[in-house]
């Protein structure tokens, strides 16, 4: 592993743990200049098949995460929400889509994942997010999605 610091091409790994995501996190010391850093790897199988989403319109799109960010880093705008929460929503619906035994999914459940995890994390982003993903037509329909919140919060 090529040394951030220094760029010496070599380096010896001087503490490994798994992580969270079914990865592992190595300590790394570079061997020229004695720098030390951290690496994260993630396992790939690579005779999976890959996840595949079908839209609204039945076409089918390769799963990308990056769509399910962007959507909710714009849902969480000015919101007491971090990056490293977000991230986790994505991971954890990766993980739950992986763990199943299909490689198709409708782009509405995976849509239902995601906003049942931002429902607990923050309200008004969960609001926004879901305004976009249901496409609320008019102000009745976004009072009641409202309404509803509401109600559960009671």
């Amino acid at each position: 592993m090529k040394c951030p610091k220094c760029g010496h091409p070599d380096s010896m790994v001087i503490d490994s743990r798994p992580t969270e995501n079914s990865g592992i996190r190595r300590r790394r010391e570079c061997k020229m200049c004695r720098n030390r850093f951290t690496t994260y790897e993630t396992y790939e199988l690579s005779n999976t098949a890959p996840l595949v989403v079908i839209k609204k319109d039945n076409s089918l799109e390769i799963f990308d995460r990056n769509k399910i960010l962007t959507g909710l880093l714009q849902a969480c705008y000015k919101r007491p929400v971090t990056t490293a929460q977000i991230n986790r929503i994505v991971d954890e619906v990766e993980a739950e889509l992986k763990n199943t035994l299909k490689t198709e999914f409708r782009s509405k459940d995976i849509g239902i994942l995601v906003m049942n995890k931002l429902k607990e994390l923050d309200d008004v982003s969960y609001v926004r997010f879901a305004s976009v993903y249901r496409e609320f037509k008019d102000v009745e329909t976004f009072m009641q999605e409202i309404s509803e919140l509401r109600d559960k919060k009671a």
